[in-house]
């Protein structure tokens, strides 16, 4: 088995540009979230973490060559290409293959465009060419569980031996569509979200890409290793997840063992958490039926809300920095726990020792995904 490692990040939502900058904001208490009040998005004030205009400008600066890119495109465009920037030696592209998660798209512009210029296919090829990307991009587009799906996706492709290295990109804007979806299900809180407490009233909504470039070469550069990933179904409902949580616990278990280590050896676990009742509650049961309740647990979502298909992305790239930095990430917005297993939340930056991490992801349909990282 070739060994996977992530040897550059990237990150840029509401909370920042790069990925230094939400390890700062994390270590000064800073979220990307806030109250908006647009008319053309919602009737009513709402909170979400939205790229600011300025950022836009970067954006728009960074991909101005390739005029045939909607924002979407720029802002996952944006996010692989600097990446690729933070690599001391540049990747043989032609050993390379980029992957594109997401659950919408450009979504925000049906009705307005040809519908053949909205396909994630499209959107995928566009990118990998503004990259220089020749290979056949991938695109993952799975529920909430997509960035951790394509992360999953890519070490398989890697240890299979048709690429040596990946360009994996999590994105998400935030629309009227995705807004008014969320608000029908009555999930959206009023206020900032706040996971796995229990005073939490539901979701915050927010927008970003991410980018992991995986390899199974410059194991000197790696930050971390990928070390196995799993998934799993409900089978339980469209939109509600399983009452029990053994079907995650399920894709946790197989995942840990893939990996070769014990649920006493996670140092971490950056949960879905999205401050809904039943998911929150689904994940504190697949924790504890995992035999995880000892293990420090945190939701990153209270710092730029759910970021949909590039959430699996983001957090995981907040493991990394983690790792990095031997510290434990505080659970934003938490304070009593309102869940009914006692799961070790983290409330405060602390140092600790950080060998293996868990992500885990849930999402519509009953999908479950993990990942296991490894200290490099």
């Amino acid at each position: 088995m070739r060994p996977v490692f992530a040897i550059a990040t990237h990150m840029l939502t509401g909370m920042g540009n790069t990925t230094d900058a939400h390890w700062q904001g994390v270590c000064t208490g800073k979220t990307g979230i806030q109250q908006y009040t647009d008319t053309s998005l919602d009737a009513a004030p709402f909170m979400a973490s939205r790229i600011a205009p300025e950022q836009w400008q970067a954006i728009h600066a960074q991909t101005r060559s390739a005029l045939q890119l909607f924002p979407f495109e720029q802002l996952a465009a944006y996010s692989a290409g600097k990446a690729l920037e933070e690599l001391d030696t540049p990747l043989h592209l032609n050993d390379t293959v980029f992957i594109l998660a997401t659950t919408k798209g450009n979504i925000e512009l049906l009705g307005d465009v040809p519908d053949e210029r909205l396909t994630l296919y499209g959107s995928a090829q566009r990118i990998a060419t503004y990259l220089g990307i020749a290979a056949k991009p991938v695109v993952i587009s799975h529920a909430c569980v997509s960035g951790v799906i394509a992360l999953q996706h890519a070490a398989r492709l890697l240890r299979s031996g048709q690429y040596k290295h990946a360009v994996v990109t999590g994105c998400d804007r935030f629309s009227r569509f995705v807004l008014s979806g969320f608000r029908s299900f009555q999930a959206i809180s009023d206020a900032p979200c706040r996971p796995f407490d229990a005073a939490r009233k539901g979701i915050t909504l927010g927008e970003g890409a991410g980018t992991i470039i995986l390899s199974t070469q410059h194991p000197g550069n790696a930050q971390a290793q990928l070390l196995s990933g799993a998934t799993s179904n409900d089978a339980n409902h469209i939109s509600g997840p399983s009452r029990t949580g053994e079907e995650l616990a399920t894709a946790i278990t197989r995942a840990l063992g893939l990996a070769g280590i014990s649920p006493s050896q996670v140092g971490l676990i950056s949960a879905h958490g999205t401050a809904t009742v039943y998911n929150d509650e689904m994940e504190s049961k697949a924790f504890d039926v995992a035999g995880l309740l000892h293990a420090p647990v945190h939701s990153f979502k209270g710092y730029i809300g759910h970021t949909l298909g590039a959430a699996g992305i983001l957090e995981s790239i907040m493991i990394l920095e983690s790792m990095k930095h031997q510290t434990l990430i505080p659970s934003a917005g938490f304070e009593d726990l309102g869940v009914p297993k006692a799961l070790n939340i983290t409330r405060t930056l602390q140092p600790a020792t950080i060998n293996y991490a868990l992500k885990t992801a849930s999402g519509f349909g009953g999908c479950n995904a993990v990942l296991v990282w490894g200290k490099r």
